[in-house]
């Protein structure tokens, strides 16, 4: 796997396991006892470099590609069956953290729902669930040089395996245009993040995409940077995630303290550094991540194997 993969995904992780111990916390319970290093036990009483299903569902999307040399929506959901049911692609052999519409999801297809009829499709579905592993594919389609609809399409089809609600989509598809605009453009990390933005809603706007509005507090990151922290919200809401990720990203001018920054926002404390740390490994590089961090990093091996050449 290339060079881009390896960064997005490594530093993904890590930011899943940098919030797992202080998960559900709110950010008053969080700043009693500031996150500054990699931490164990907490939440989940795991060891520290432990990391939850953020990480495991964006492994099984990157196992799926890596096999089938495609975007395959069945083989990515088998393969959440063997993460959800066997443990696999987990750090200790047993699944946890499952959000609802993910689990639910899965049970469904396994029961025999086809990929068209599992994700949740009502407005209550919109967690951050799909955007937290959105980005194999993300960097697949730019790989492949797919156009704004062939990546879109794909972005879409693999959110809604379990979010299908237009505005989890919508996440999914600005995610991809600023994967896209990191990997491709040159500049600044705001000024890379800003031109995916920019895509991204000429794409949906241009599409007539009415849930592109919700986002409208990000069009300008300039602006946006300028937010007080009281006005981010970090919760398990697909459009909290997004703001808050990206929030963490331009208020910081490195990769360790926008990560910290994410997890000592409290409440979905895993997903939001997750979200940020998958962008923020494809402008600084997984040289950023502080080496101890690495080494925490449960079942190393599992990446190697993912990652490799």
């Amino acid at each position: 796997m290339n060079k881009w993969m390896k960064d997005g995904i490594y530093t993904l992780a890590i930011g899943d396991a940098l919030g797992c111990p202080v998960q559900f916390e709110s950010r008053e319970e969080v700043a009693r006892h500031p996150v500054d290093d990699m931490r164990g036990y907490g939440t989940f009483n795991l060891p520290e470099g432990s990391w939850t299903d953020d990480t495991s569902l964006t492994l099984c999307t990157l196992a799926s590609i890596r096999e089938c040399g495609t975007i395959d929506p069945d083989d990515i959901m088998k393969h959440f069956m063997q993460w959800m049911y066997e443990g696999k692609y987990t750090p200790y052999g047993f699944s946890y953290d499952i959000g609802f519409g993910t689990q639910n999801a899965i049970g469904a297809y396994k029961r025999g729902a086809d990929i068209h009829h599992c994700g949740g499709k009502e407005a209550h579905n919109n967690g951050n669930g799909s955007l937290m592993r959105i980005l194999p594919v993300c960097i697949f389609c730019t790989e492949k040089e797919m156009s704004d609809e062939e990546m879109i399409h794909n972005v879409h089809m693999i959110s809604a395996l379990t979010h299908a609600h237009p505005r989890s989509l919508t996440a999914c598809g600005i995610y991809a245009f600023m994967v896209r605009s990191l990997i491709r453009n040159e500049g600044s990390l705001i000024e890379r993040l800003q031109a995916g933005i920019d895509e991204g809603f000429a794409y949906y706007e241009g599409k007539h995409e009415p849930e592109i509005r919700t986002y409208q507090r990000i069009r300008n990151l300039s602006e946006f940077a300028r937010t007080p922290e009281n006005e981010i919200k970090s919760s398990g809401y697909v459009l909290h995630a997004l703001e808050a990720a990206l929030w963490c990203l331009i208020t910081e001018n490195n990769l360790k303290d926008s990560l910290l920054k994410a997890v000592n926002l409290g409440e979905d404390t895993d997903t939001t550094a997750a979200i940020a740390g998958g962008l923020a490994g494809l402008y600084y590089g997984m040289e950023a991540i502080p080496e101890n961090w690495l080494e925490a990093l449960k079942k190393r091996e599992l990446f190697e194997e993912l990652l490799a050449a």
